[in-house]
């Protein structure tokens, strides 16, 4: 017989999971977001302190060696940044996943009884 206590109580429990898993998900997305800007900071702050060298350069070979500097240096920001990201994102993922097969989807009796009747 259909039991409305016990679909009460597996509607709430589903929406619980459901809720924690929005919530960490959200989390995620702050982070990688925060993650983001800091970086697009840190590299504009890079690139204003380039130029200003840049234009106090004495000569060419100077000029040369400051921008093969800053390329080297923003190359390498750029790959570290970007491996940070993906473990972001990895962690994002395992996280979605985690939080999948935390719900439950199993038929409850109070299910199994409404759809016998």
């Amino acid at each position: 017989m259909f039991n409305f206590d016990d679909a009460s109580r597996k509607s709430s429990e589903v929406m619980e999971e459901m809720l924690k898993s929005y919530s960490e998900m959200a989390k995620g997305f702050q982070t990688i977001a925060t993650e983001a800007g800091d970086y697009s900071r840190r590299s504009f702050q890079d690139m204003t302190s380039f130029m200003e060298s840049l234009m106090s350069a004495r000569g060419l070979e100077d000029a040369y060696q400051l921008q093969a500097d800053y390329m080297k240096s923003s190359y390498d920001a750029f790959v570290a940044e970007a491996g940070k990201l993906s473990e972001l994102y990895a962690d994002l993922a395992k996280s979605a996943y985690a939080s999948k097969a935390r719900v439950p989807t199993g038929s409850s009796t109070a299910v199994v009884a409404a759809e016998a009747a």
